[in-house]
């Protein structure tokens, strides 16, 4: 139901797939002191397909402790993912670049 008029997977419907996930794992995985807001993103269409097309978006804790240690001070932080589309035969269809924006929230003392 997502075909562009050439019959392959309208780019919106693939950029969709991976849009709000980032954001709400970083919220997930941050917690309650942390706003953690999509900042900017763009997408590259590498090859069309008409084949199934998943992502993975993987969080390491290197990636999390990198956040932590750049927001200590309650500066904001823009950090970059990068993000692939795939089809079922390993191919790259498309690739997802986002910038979010993460800041620890004050203390309410």
């Amino acid at each position: 139901y997502n075909k562009n008029k050439v019959g392959t997977h309208f780019g919106g419907s693939l950029y969709s797939m991976v849009d709000p996930h980032l954001m709400l794992l970083l919220m997930q995985k941050l917690g309650r002191d942390y706003y953690v807001w999509d900042k900017s993103a763009d997408i590259d269409f590498i090859k069309a397909t008409t084949k199934p097309v998943k992502a993975v978006i993987k969080l390491s804790q290197a990636r999390l402790d990198e956040i932590k240690e750049n927001t200590a001070a309650g500066e904001k932080y823009l950090p970059e993912f990068e993000l692939d589309i795939i089809n079922s035969d390993k191919e790259l269809i498309a690739r997802v670049n986002k910038t979010l924006y993460i800041k620890r929230k004050p203390d309410k003392r």
